[in-house]
């Protein structure tokens, strides 16, 4: 059989997402013990104490279906947030929220626009739908808002922008997006990707859910997966107009969402003082990185995530591997047109300091 001519032809194209790679391979591989990850992102302290002391109340009805709805988990972000229920969907990771975009709003016959060096899934899933993608280089490797206002065409339903940028950290300041969403055409979608907005809103004037008043056309995500250390729950959820929220939960699958993870989302929402430690920890050991980081030589890009990427001047494989050998994962940007780069996310202190002192000593 030649899969290849049956296949949806979008999908010839694309190369599967490759994430960071496991600690426990790591360590099998090669033999090593305390091994440590900077490369995903994840939130070192990990969950809030609520979600781990108040899991075992979930795990004796596991043998049930999850509420397919979220009922609870929207109701709580409702209120949190001051949003109407109605306006929320729920996914498996914000990544679905994505895929749930590409699949309700794109066609063969349509585009989407994103920007270079942005998050590697935004390509995959409009070529897998068999839309055209539009990539518009970037300005300082952020989004360049103007170049992609000009790179709309007559059949352009979709345009995604994340902020703060994964993986270059660059940050969109509040009143540059709002004029840039005013001229973007009512009859396109906007997917303004936040995954990183709790750290990014730590730091800075990011925009909240009260915007989409504005912007009928607009669809904000959020992932649980970043500073709420839910990563491997995998739970997201955006907030739209009610309208578009109804066309996104139509092609939602039933309990996309576990029981275990709506459960953890719920606790880890309504602990503020737990997730202002971590953004602290986060934003304090962040000066950290990029003090060894210039101090050793390597420029850092202004992130506002829990990430900073750095330049090696050249390509970057053989210090990652390097690295990979003295037991400090950390992620090369290659797929992201980024070959001189490496991203290091935020660790603990500890974990900082060792991947700093490895650095050095590979230097040396």
């Amino acid at each position: 059989m030649d899969l290849e001519k049956i296949v949806n032809k979008g999908i010839n194209d694309l190369s599967p997402y490759e994430p960071g790679k496991p600690i426990e391979d790591l360590e099998r591989e090669l033999g090593i013990k305390n091994a440590i990850k900077l490369a995903s992102n994840e939130n070192p302290v990990g969950p809030s104490p609520r979600v781990l002391q108040m899991i075992d109340k979930v795990l004796k009805d596991t043998h049930r279906y999850p509420d397919g709805n979220a009922t609870k988990l929207k109701e709580i972000i409702s209120k949190k947030f001051n949003v109407n229920s109605n306006q929320v969907t729920i996914g498996n990771g914000s990544n679905d929220i994505i895929e749930f975009i590409a699949r309700t709003f794109l066609s063969t016959d349509d585009s989407a626009i994103y920007s270079e060096h942005a998050f590697a899934v935004y390509p995959l899933v409009v070529k897998a739908v068999g839309a055209e993608g539009i990539e518009v280089p970037s300005k300082n490797f952020s989004h360049d808002l103007e170049a992609i206002l000009q790179s709309i065409k007559s059949n352009t339903k979709i345009i995604f922008i994340a902020n703060p940028n994964n993986p270059t950290g660059s940050f969109i300041g509040r009143a540059e997006l709002l004029e840039f969403l005013k001229k973007v055409p009512e009859n396109i979608i906007v997917l303004l990707d936040q995954a990183y907005f709790d750290y990014s809103s730590y730091e800075d004037d990011d925009v909240d859910f009260q915007i989409l008043n504005d912007f009928p056309n607009l669809v904000m995500s959020r992932s649980f997966s970043k500073a709420y250390g839910l990563a491997g729950f995998r739970i997201g959820y955006s907030v739209s107009s009610e309208l578009l929220a109804n066309y996104l939960n139509r092609v939602r699958q039933p309990f996309n969402a576990n029981s275990l993870a709506l459960f953890a989302a719920e606790q880890a929402l309504d602990d503020d003082e737990f997730m202002n430690k971590c953004l602290q920890l986060n934003l304090e050991q962040k000066k950290v990185l990029y003090g060894g980081l210039d101090s050793l030589g390597f420029y850092g890009l202004p992130s506002r995530g829990n990430f900073i990427s750095f330049d090696c001047q050249k390509n970057s494989t053989e210090l990652f591997n390097k690295l990979l050998n003295n037991g400090v994962i950390v992620r090369t940007l290659g797929v992201y047109k980024m070959p001189t780069f490496l991203r290091v996310s935020v660790g603990l202190p500890e974990e900082n300091l060792v991947f700093l002192e490895k650095l050095k000593n590979m230097l040396g």
